[in-house]
């Protein structure tokens, strides 16, 4: 898969969308529902209603990217259902895509040296 680069925003579409949606629906949804810009370079994530599917909606600069992925004997772990966007950071987005539990999931601190050798 292509990942998005760690230094994107990810967001997540806590609602279910209508999977028929191509990538014109979806920058609709995206630009009329949640009141966000899809040709900014934020990866926004869209779950089926039975939530063993999910589609990936991001602007590369170039074009439209819509990925899509279905799990086949589970479903993906999602944020309860309201209105609205979360955001994830990269490693929870990693843990989402391959079907565990984002929410297990901590992006370490990191701290500069206070000193160099």
């Amino acid at each position: 898969m292509i990942i998005p680069s760690h230094k994107l925003r990810i967001l997540v579409a806590t609602k279910p969308v209508d999977f028929r949606k191509g990538h014109d629906g979806l920058a609709a949804l995206v630009q009329n529902e949640l009141g966000k810009m899809p040709f900014t370079g934020t990866v926004y994530v869209f779950r089926s209603k039975r939530g063993d599917r999910l589609k990936l909606l991001y602007w590369d600069g170039s074009g439209l990217v819509m990925t899509y992925k279905r799990l086949e004997e589970h479903s993906f772990t999602w944020p309860t259902i309201r209105n609205g966007v979360i955001s994830l950071n990269s490693a929870q987005f990693e843990a989402l895509f391959s079907g565990l539990d984002w929410r297990r999931v901590q992006a370490p601190t990191l701290h500069p040296p206070l000193l160099a050798d």
